[in-house]
């Protein structure tokens, strides 16, 4: 349109004209025509303007003297600046020593820090029910706020199946390892348990447990929190289901509740993980065939799916 209004106006026709033919709003077309045909003018990059107080080479390396003196080698530069304030003498700011020691590479940690290695990502290879278990502790609400009941749950990794589940008042090494002799002597003894770092998980109880049935201990990587897939999973669908209560009424009702659960997902769940079988399926029954379930960090790899 602006092309057209341009055009008419060369040609000779009227603004008012011009503007009714193109459709335009006569101030409008006049102020793109304008803008249209008027040069635009070349705004050269100018280069920013040293600082009027920028040191000379010279006192640069007048100040690296200074601060590199055996009287001066073992001090902070604000300390240096302190003392030749109070001898009259100032190089430069603080700041401006902290650059030319910067650039001569002169800057450095000097105290001696700890230096944790890194911790390697559990790499756990699931071949068969009943070699790789992990567990956790959640949390349920009790009947007042602040009041919580700790659900101790143990699942294996390869079939899903919660193999133990037990809730109680308190979160303790004692009971844990109680929950574990229970699921040993009805499940059998596992290759590996699988845990966070929790107080429980990390305790001396558990530990001299597993170590006496020679039993590998694997965690968690400090302060990351999808280590533990598997009980992470169990725990949502726990959480996220439309039966689960705000608050349970007392100790009893959150086991009655819990075991109702466990029976729910081991026997009716229809898990995604396992090509929509139930955990209590690929638990029990040797599938028609062999397959692998494995996780580094959280990945879920899985060689083929039970047909």
């Amino acid at each position: 349109m602006t092309e057209t209004y341009v055009s008419l106006i060369a040609g000779g026709v009227p603004t008012r004209r011009a503007a009714g033919l193109t459709g335009m709003v006569r101030s409008t077309a006049t102020r793109r025509r304008t803008a249209a045909t008027a040069p635009t003018p070349a705004v050269a990059a100018q280069p920013a303007p040293d600082p009027v107080n920028k040191l000379t080479e010279l006192e640069r390396r007048r100040v690296l003297e200074v601060l590199t003196s055996d009287r001066f080698v073992d001090l902070a530069p604000l300390q240096i600046y302190a003392q030749l304030l109070d001898e009259g003498v100032y190089l430069c700011s603080v700041s401006t020593m902290y650059r030319v020691l910067a650039e001569n590479t002169l800057v450095a940690e000097r105290r001696r820090l700890a230096r944790h290695p890194a911790k390697v990502c559990p790499e756990l290879v699931a071949t068969a029910p009943r070699q790789v278990y992990s567990w956790d502790i959640t949390k349920l609400a009790g009947p007042v706020k602040g009041t919580y009941f700790d659900a101790y749950v143990m699942i294996d990794i390869y079939s899903r199946y919660i193999v133990g589940v037990d809730v109680h008042a308190h979160e303790s090494g004692v009971l844990a390892k109680e929950l574990m002799e229970q699921i040993f002597t009805v499940h059998g003894v596992p290759q590996i348990v699988h845990a966070d770092r929790g107080t429980s998980m990390t305790s001396k109880t558990v530990a001299a447990l597993l170590a006496d049935l020679e039993v590998t201990r694997s965690h968690s990587r400090p302060r990351v929190s999808n280590d533990n897939p598997y009980s992470e999973s169990l725990f949502k669908t726990l959480k996220y289901g439309p039966q689960f209560p705000e608050r349970f009424g007392s100790l009893s009702e959150a086991r009655h509740f819990m075991n109702t659960f466990t029976n729910w997902y081991n026997h009716e769940h229809r898990h995604t993980g396992i090509g929509l079988h139930t955990p209590a399926d690929v638990h029990y029954v040797v599938p028609p065939k062999s397959w692998r379930v494995s996780y580094a960090a959280c990945g879920l790899v899985l060689d083929s799916l039970i047909s």
